[in-house]
């Protein structure tokens, strides 16, 4: 009947996707859990008719294991998604999905990421009854390749912005994930204070930041927000702002300072995975270029552990 993610950090992120995928194409009410509700104020939460989904790389988060625990006691049904068959939250759910990803050597991880966007994705269309979507993220993979290829022109762009302090990333519906996990890794690798929006919330009061200037990532695949998108980057640009913007479309990126052009032709509920991989690659180039260790964020472990 409706279904809670409870999640942390980057699978967080991959939570914000898998809300959308499950209200737009499954048709269920789905919220992301708070797991602060179970583990530190003890609510009893009334899960009968529920699906509940914890997300977690390394399948360690104590506050997601927590939750699980506590949802399969109150009625629900619980499912886990990690890369670790044997952590704590496999062992917990009535349900395992393995990533099967391989080792995540990234503290900001990285492949976890689009493999968990990947598997979500491959979670719908059964939910659906639909059994073809392996094809598509074949041609998903297809269209990451053709982001790689772009490499070399991100590489060059990141070096006009080594000094940026502070920045915005911005997206709307099923790739508001996006902006969220470009903010994540760019705040993780580059040390950069970066806020993700909807711009559909950044056109009310957070427009006020705008000057000359300004950095603005905006992610503007095809699809059912493209509109909006493109109604944004004109107001940024009367603005003064500096926006890097990811499209596939010429009319939105004559209107960027730094466009960073995209595949054609990608299906808008798969548009995160391939958008997801050109925003690391911003992070990662823009992490050289400030002479920093994408690889070795300051203060960060590769499992964290929060109650």
């Amino acid at each position: 009947q409706y279904a809670f993610l409870a999640a942390r950090g980057t699978s967080d992120n991959a939570a914000a996707y898998c809300k959308y995928l499950f209200e737009i194409q499954n048709g269920f009410p789905c919220g992301l859990a708070a797991p602060s509700v179970v583990t530190l104020y003890r609510a009893q939460l009334h899960l009968q008719g529920a699906l509940v989904v914890g997300i977690s790389q390394s399948g360690q988060a104590p506050d997601v294991v927590e939750y699980l625990a506590h949802a399969k006691a109150n009625g629900a049904f619980t499912v886990s998604i990690t890369n670790e068959p044997d952590s704590p939250l496999a062992q917990t759910s009535h349900f395992t999905l393995l990533l099967r990803a391989g080792a995540e050597r990234s503290v900001a991880a990285t492949k976890t990421y689009t493999a968990t966007l990947a598997l979500i994705y491959l979670l719908s269309e059964a939910l659906c009854g639909r059994y073809d979507a392996p094809q598509r993220i074949h041609q998903a993979a297809t269209l990451i390749e053709q982001v790689l290829q772009h490499e070399p022109l991100i590489h060059d762009l990141t070096d006009r912005y080594r000094y940026m302090r502070e920045c915005v990333a911005l997206a709307r519906g099923i790739n508001q994930a996006t902006a969220q996990e470009t903010a994540l890794k760019l705040i993780e690798t580059c040390y950069v204070m970066c806020k993700a929006y909807s711009v559909a919330d950044f056109m009310h009061g957070p427009f006020a930041l705008i000057e000359p200037g300004f950095p603005c990532l905006l992610f503007a695949p095809d699809g059912a927000t493209f509109p909006t998108a493109l109604e944004s980057a004109s107001k940024l640009r009367s603005g003064g702002a500096e926006t890097i913007i990811f499209a596939s479309d010429a009319e939105i990126l004559r209107l960027a300072r730094t466009p960073v052009p995209m595949p054609n032709a990608i299906p808008e509920t798969l548009s995160p995975i391939v958008y997801a991989v050109a925003g690391q690659l911003f992070a990662y180039h823009l992490a050289l270029a400030r002479d920093l260790n994408p690889d070795q964020p300051r203060g960060l472990q590769k499992v964290t552990k929060t109650r």
